[in-house]
């Protein structure tokens, strides 16, 4: 991934605060606190029953997979976390064996009566196995029931059937523990990626039973893991504070493979041999509205914030950092990381659902109509790049030649399509009726309270009016609209994907019919598309699995169950003090790294 720090001239990187010396180790030691806020509330902190880009940030820093990214190496490389080396796999990618370093703790909580409680192999077996608890509910099971580990999916099905409690004590061939530190898993396929859900907090992030057991309808609000920081204070859609865990474990930085872009340099020098972390405490708030968010950061109340597309012009008026901003010493990192912004549309609504020609041709037009790059220039201020598939840019399978018709607005041909397919009767009002003569009215969702979505609302209305297509409007929180898209009651949203691993498969995998109420929020079904998801899933990295992603890439833009917007561009934006700051494309703990001088 290129990363460039936005500076006027290349001379101020000398006058940077990277490049200043760090504090004595002997100066009187002051608290180290950092300042950020999201535009979207929180869901809750137990991983597998959240999806939300603030919970997920949240949950990174509290919960550990046993492997994770090295922070800094380009291309990205896995390295262990609690893990005491890298999994020992076998040649058929069937066996995978983690082992558990001795010796870290989970942070201390009334749970545990006081004893310190040691994080242990039946920890990330109970973790795995609480995915396939019937009472659970998240869309995150199909990420392991996909890779089919042995005897788990038949002991949820023998829970759901006999109406009976998923039994975690009842071992399976397919995930087991082998002794106090070390555990198993057996899959029936081959699975050659299957080692990056272990490096995601998300799904592999460590639990322990009598934690989940002891706060069981609350535990979203009592996450307790072995990360670097533990939860101090939430108040629900307001403010988040996390604290440095006094029990976490030494964790001294060590840099691998250092890219030779000043920002990655200077951060492998300042962190060298300093142990993790090295903040006190991290204040997020919850800001929906951009302007408040944006004067917040040049209040001085925040040290870190992602910047909103819609102050570019103030903050990087022609790419480069303003003079106001720069003179205060505020840096600016960019990056794109793996990230798709894109709507979906509900295969199974009446409407827009539907693998007829009329119904295909339906999506294709409406893709066809609405102007991705009018969206960029309009909303997103020209930071974000058209997207021309759903595969992002640091994804295996994308490929940087290929041109769709999600990337060129085309109103004559979309109204040309409409025509063809029966589209053509109009209303009293002008608006198209369906084949059959009646109303048709698109329904799109957004979130509630944003400024931005209104912006998009606008343009989405405009466009739809061009096109002779009546669109409507429904708004609520992300996590509300989350649970809708589950179950099935949105006709049309859209939002963004941070994809958690270097590989295509996870995007392609939201067409694969058996994912549909997880990660297929489009319900999309086609035989042949499944049959080719499943075929290259068994095959390593290869020309012939990369022709099979191409394949799935062109079915999805054939059929159009997902409309791919645009790669959107992130400026981080820092206050003078804070250092050690780096957007990493698959992590999201972050914060472990940073130090704070403010």
């Amino acid at each position: 991934m290129q990363r460039r720090e936005l500076m006027a001239a290349a001379g101020l990187l000398a006058a940077s605060p990277w490049t200043q010396a760090l504090p004595d180790s002997a100066a009187k030691p002051k608290r180290k606190v950092l300042r950020t806020a999201f535009n979207s509330a929180e869901v809750g902190f137990d991983p597998p029953q959240v999806s939300d880009r603030t919970s997920v940030a949240v949950n990174a820093h509290i919960f550990e997979s046993p492997l994770t990214y090295d922070l800094l190496a380009r291309p990205v490389q896995l390295r262990p976390q609690t893990a005491a080396g890298l999994p020992e796999v076998s040649a058929d990618f069937k066996r995978f064996v983690f082992t558990i370093r001795p010796g870290i703790f989970f942070a201390d909580d009334p749970v545990f009566q006081g004893r310190r409680r040691e994080l242990v192999a039946q920890d990330y077996v109970y973790t795995v196995k609480r995915f396939y608890d019937p009472r659970l509910k998240t869309e995150h099971l199909y990420q392991f029931e996909n890779a089919k580990i042995l005897g788990l999916s038949e002991l949820r099905q023998h829970a759901i059937e006999r109406k009976t409690a998923f039994d975690y004590d009842r071992e399976v061939t397919g995930l087991r523990a082998l002794d106090r530190y070390r555990f198993e898993v057996r899959l029936a396929e081959p699975d050659p990626r299957f080692v990056y859900l272990f490096a995601n907090a998300g799904y592999t992030g460590a639990v322990a039973r009598e934690v989940v057991e002891a706060y069981a309808e609350d535990l979203l609000a009592h996450p307790v893991g072995t990360g670097p920081f533990r939860l101090k204070h939430w108040r629900r859609s307001s403010q988040i504070v996390l604290e440095r865990n006094p029990g976490f474990r030494e964790e001294i930085f060590a840099p691998g493979e250092v890219p030779p872009d000043a920002q990655s340099q200077a951060i492998a020098q300042a962190l060298k041999g300093r142990r993790l972390p090295l903040l006190d405490e991290v204040q997020i708030s919850i800001i929906v509205e951009t302007q408040p968010r944006w004067l917040a950061f040049n209040g001085g109340e925040l040290d870190l914030l992602e910047m909103p597309t819609e102050v570019a012009p103030l903050a990087l008026p022609g790419g480069q950092l303003a003079p106001n901003l720069r003179k205060r010493g505020v840096q600016a990192f960019t990056s794109y990381g793996a990230d798709i912004g894109f709507s979906f549309f509900n295969m199974e609504d009446p409407v827009v659902g539907g693998l007829s020609p009329e119904r295909v041709a339906l999506r294709r037009a409406i893709v066809l109509g609405y102007d991705n790059e009018a969206e960029i220039r309009i909303v997103y201020k020209g930071q974000a790049v058209p997207a021309q598939t759903m595969l992002p840019q640091m994804a295996y399978g994308h490929d940087p030649a290929l041109r769709s018709e999600a990337g060129h607005h085309d109103m004559a041909r979309a109204r040309a399509l409409l025509d063809l397919y029966g589209y053509d009767q109009r209303d009293a009002e002008g608006y198209r009726l369906q084949p059959d003569g009646s109303r048709l009215t698109l329904r799109r969702a957004g979130t509630a309270g944003s400024s931005r979505q209104r912006m998009i609302d606008e343009l989405w209305k405009k466009q739809m009016d061009a096109l002779g297509l009546r669109i409507e409007f429904e708004s609520a929180t992300f996590g509300e609209l989350i649970k809708k898209a589950l179950a099935k009651q949105l006709m049309i949203w859209g939002y963004i994907w941070s994809v958690g691993d270097p590989d295509g498969d996870f995007i392609l995998g939201m067409g694969y019919g058996p994912n549909a109420g997880q990660s297929n929020d489009a319900q999309f079904r086609l035989p042949a598309y499944d049959a080719l998801y499943a075929r290259q899933r068994l095959l390593a990295n290869s020309p012939e699995r990369w022709a099979l992603l191409q394949q799935l890439n062109r079915l999805l833009l054939s059929y159009m169950p997902y409309q791919p917007h645009n790669h959107p561009l992130r400026v981080d934006l820092c206050q003078a003090g804070v250092r050690g700051f780096i957007r990493h494309p698959f992590t999201r703990d972050g914060w472990r790294f940073v130090d704070s001088l403010n």
